[in-house]
């Protein structure tokens, strides 16, 4: 018979290997989870002198993302070393490859989370985030255009990561460099979003349905009219002495609003879904949009939007929450981080 310190050894030894295999299976779009923190952090950041909320809440956010942004970057680069057919795999996917950018525009996050706290800092994040998203962009944009296997069906709002990521870049920028880098950002992400968002509606109406996975990255199509408006603010309030609201910046924040109710309409076909990490896609958005109203509730000092506003920071807190204890639960019960059927 196999002695004791043998048996237990033995499982010590089955356990690393089942961690090893599944560390292959870690995907790139586990940074999506960051871009939730970071940017529900951001948005309790704005809200706090705007509806006296307790300045704690943010501090506590921004550590919760420093850290998850830590342990994934950890173990995504680990995967990379001993996995790096998994990551080449990763991005020669036409879906996948879009979840990259995800790590610059977690370093772009937290430029803007450290603007008010320590300029210093703020400015190193966004140095190096503006830099690898503008890499990213150019690569991912060259491979679009020169990978021949690419099909309709293949689009998704993913798909607006790498591109529309651009606009968040003058939101910190136009304090750490030239305004007219932060325009460059602007435009490129606001010019490719109109394209994009053509090509998206097109694949909705004409072809069949999102995977079940994908339906969560749904919510995504509202982030970039709520960014494109936070961003123009900044630029313009850069710009124009005294500069509060027109009428391109309306435009913005109402079809971000627009299609954010129209995709709570679709809520039936969202609480059915079963978890997956896709289920992150949720939060960025949603900060997103939140964030946009709560400068409109500044600008325009009308209840409607400080009410409003109100209701989605609670909203956005309780599904941060939901999304922690359900991604925390799958690890522990071994359903994510497995091979994809």
């Amino acid at each position: 018979m196999m002695d004791q310190p043998s048996i237990h050894g033995a499982a010590a030894d089955q356990s690393r290997a089942a961690a090893r295999l599944r560390l292959q299976y870690v995907p790139i779009s586990f940074f999506a989870a960051v871009l939730g923190l970071t940017g529900t952090t951001i948005a309790f950041q704005r809200a706090e002198r705007l509806l006296a909320l307790p300045f704690a809440i943010s501090s506590i956010l921004l550590v919760a993302s420093l850290a998850a942004f830590l342990a994934i970057a950890v173990i995504y680069a680990l995967k990379a070393a001993r996995y790096p057919d998994a990551v080449k795999r990763e991005f020669a996917h036409p879906i996948k490859i879009n979840f990259f950018p995800t790590i610059s525009i977690s370093l772009l996050l937290f430029g803007i989370a450290f603007m008010r706290l320590n300029s210093d800092i703020s400015r190193a994040f966004w140095i190096a985030g503006a830099s690898a998203h503008l890499v990213f962009t150019i690569v991912i944009l060259s491979a679009w255009i020169q990978r021949t296997t690419l099909q309709m069906q293949h689009i998704n709002p993913a798909w607006f990561i790498p591109m529309v990521g651009n606009m968040i870049v003058p939101i910190a920028g136009v304090e750490h460099a030239p305004i007219e880098i932060s325009w460059f950002f602007f435009s490129v992400g606001l010019i490719f979003w109109i394209v994009l968002f053509t090509l998206f509606m097109e694949r909705m109406i004409f072809h069949p349905p999102l995977p079940e996975r994908l339906a969560p990255t749904l919510f995504i199509v509202i982030a970039p009219p709520a960014i494109g408006f936070i961003s123009y603010l900044r630029l313009m309030e850069h710009e124009v002495s005294g500069f509060d609201l027109d009428g391109f910046a309306r435009i913005l924040y109402y079809l971000a609003l627009f299609i954010f109710v129209v995709l709570l309409t679709q809520y039936r076909q969202f609480v059915k879904l079963p978890f997956y990490l896709s289920w992150w896609a949720y939060s960025f958005p949603m900060a997103a949009i939140a964030i946009a109203t709560v400068l409109m509730a500044s600008s325009t000092n009308l209840l409607f939007f400080r009410g409003l506003a109100y209701v989605l920071l609670i909203a956005l807190g309780a599904l941060i929450a939901i999304l922690l204890f359900r991604t925390i639960a799958a690890i522990v019960q071994q359903k994510i981080f497995v091979e994809e059927e």
